[in-house]
């Protein structure tokens, strides 16, 4: 059986997906690690690493870039840069990307979410995201999301997704680990 404390999430700790991930890796033992920075106050504190400047600037991108890849503009770029920073280490650091969320008709995920499963998908990992109005797993396949029902394989992965989690969505993060590691109570 695999030393479930030898595994570790990557998140942000808000509210929604990534609190839900990070109370299911509590649940599990599995380690966890949220990232942060300063003035930003998550959910989730357990392992909290806030990132200062010169590490926050390490995620740094243009948010020209982020608007093309995105398809979208970003009003408030200067707030919204520091999340984008921020979700650059947790994917630098996980492995296999989970996202909690809606798959847009242009193959992008709403919201900063969707910044993650880009970098995912730039990076070549792997990326699944559980869309909450299809109400199923997808994971990104031949350049294509592909209906799946994956499972956490690897010894690092991200948890992260939507603020405004549904009941559907909790669900999945919820038979996500029971797939993955059985139930909570035997470890």
């Amino acid at each position: 059986m695999t030393d479930l404390s030898r595994i570790t999430l990557y998140s942000g700790g808000h509210k929604g997906a990534e609190s839900e991930f990070g109370k299911h890796a509590e649940c599990w033992g599995i380690q966890e690690i949220n990232f942060s920075f300063e003035g930003h106050v998550p959910e989730r504190t357990k392992n909290l690493h806030i990132l200062p400047p010169e590490e926050l600037k390490k995620g740094d991108i243009s948010m020209e870039i982020v608007s093309k890849r995105m398809g979208r503009s970003y009003a408030k770029a200067d707030k919204i840069r520091k999340v984008i920073q921020s979700i650059f280490h947790m994917v630098n650091k996980g492995f296999h990307i989970f996202a909690i969320g809606w798959i847009q008709p242009d193959d992008t995920v709403k919201g900063g979410t969707g910044w993650g499963v880009e970098l995912a998908r730039l990076f070549n990992r792997p990326v699944s995201v559980y869309d909450q109005n299809r109400k199923g797993w997808f994971s990104w396949k031949n350049n294509a999301w592909t209906a799946d029902t994956p499972v956490i394989a690897d010894d690092s992965f991200v948890g992260t997704g939507t603020r405004n989690l549904t009941e559907e969505g909790r669900a999945a993060i919820h038979d996500l680990f029971i797939r993955s590691f059985g139930p909570a109570d035997q470890k």
